[in-house]
């Protein structure tokens, strides 16, 4: 077995982005008045810019992080989620009750917060735009009622995720007394844009989709750098059929096991051609098969928290860094076929 601390080797990568991100975003406090007077709001803006791009890829890092902890040992996994939570501006544990339990186990029906059917504008690309600030509150109503339930019945994932918001929130508070302007352009708008941006790929991974369907029940992106910036999460369809599998091996799981089943229309390489014909030109809503898609009448949300039971085994993976051990984690029987891959 490999003596790294990583799991697997691909996450140098995540490393090194998150590197990048806090040298760009906090590097701003240094260097934010000699920018300013050397170059102008223009030099400011691009910086800005730059440090939103980051913050979103710091988001997708956290989406990969819940789903399969990067390290072998749960103290580096719940140390690296304080980091993480300040590349992503929020709680990482807080990821997990919204997308890991509403959206993966009940996507798209009235169980899942996320679901896109809750976006309902004519013009598809407002659909797009809103969806965040669409479903925010659902998000935060399960976020809410999860962190009740921890709290009593699993204490340790609760006092994670109280530590990693007191922590998140002191810093970015503390920025704003340190320079307003650098706390503001480089901390909260790029991580409010982080979040966007995550939440918001559910539409075009999910919408006009069938749920009910073993393959069609998602949308894939096989760009080489698209996947090469989002650690392969365009391969969308493979990630719901195995969220736990490490997204470096997303590519070869979709060629083999969703590729030759899959609708055409799902699998797709050009993703700017995609957003573009989808949001701009023609621009109309449509089942992935082509044809009109219509929108049901809404449904309220329904609650999932109360249904799920800690003592299930189908969800030891789904607890972030507070899930289990790795070696306890490979005891669950959808898992154990990954072990080879992990060396």
């Amino acid at each position: 077995m490999s003596k790294s601390i990583l799991r697997y080797k691909a996450d140098y990568r995540t490393m090194a982005f998150i590197a990048v991100y806090f040298v760009v975003a906090y590097s701003s406090f240094l260097y934010f008045d000699t920018v300013l007077a050397n170059y102008g709001w223009g030099a400011i803006a691009a910086w800005s810019f730059l440090t939103c791009v980051l913050s979103f890829l710091c988001a997708v890092i956290v989406h990969n992080t819940i789903h399969c902890p990067i390290f072998y040992k749960k103290s580096h996994n719940k140390l690296f989620q304080f980091v993480l939570s300040l590349a992503y501006g929020y709680s990482v544990s807080a990821y997990v009750p919204g997308h890991n339990f509403s959206h993966h186990k009940e996507t798209q029906n009235a169980k899942d917060a996320m679901r896109t059917s809750k976006a309902r504008f004519k013009w598809h690309l407002l659909n797009q735009l809103l969806f965040f600030f669409i479903v925010t509150g659902a998000i935060m109503e399960s976020e809410k009622k999860w962190t009740a339930k921890m709290k009593v019945e699993k204490k340790a994932w609760y006092n994670q995720w109280r530590a990693e918001m007191i922590l998140v929130h002191a810093i970015k508070i503390a920025a704003l007394f340190v320079n307003p302007w650098a706390a503001v352009l480089f901390l909260w708008l790029p991580h409010i844009y982080g979040a966007w941006g995550v939440v918001s790929t559910n539409i075009w991974q999910h919408d006009g989709c069938d749920q009910e369907d073993k393959y069609n029940h998602s949308r894939t992106f096989t760009g080489k750098i698209l996947n090469y910036l989002t650690m392969n999460n365009g391969y969308h369809g493979a990630h719901h059929e195995r969220p736990s599998l490490h997204w470096s091996l997303l590519p070869a799981y979709h060629e083999q096991n969703i590729e030759p089943y899959i609708h055409r229309n799902l699998s797709l390489n050009n993703f700017p051609l995609y957003l573009f014909k989808s949001y701009i030109y023609p621009g109309k809503r449509l089942n992935y098969d082509g044809t009109p898609y219509i929108l049901e009448d809404a449904v309220p949300d329904e609650d999932w928290v109360a249904d799920i039971s800690l003592s299930d085994r189908r969800h030891a993976y789904d607890m972030g860094a507070e899930a289990s051990t790795v070696e306890e984690i490979l005891q669950t029987d959808d898992i154990a076929e990954d072990k080879h891959a992990m060396y």
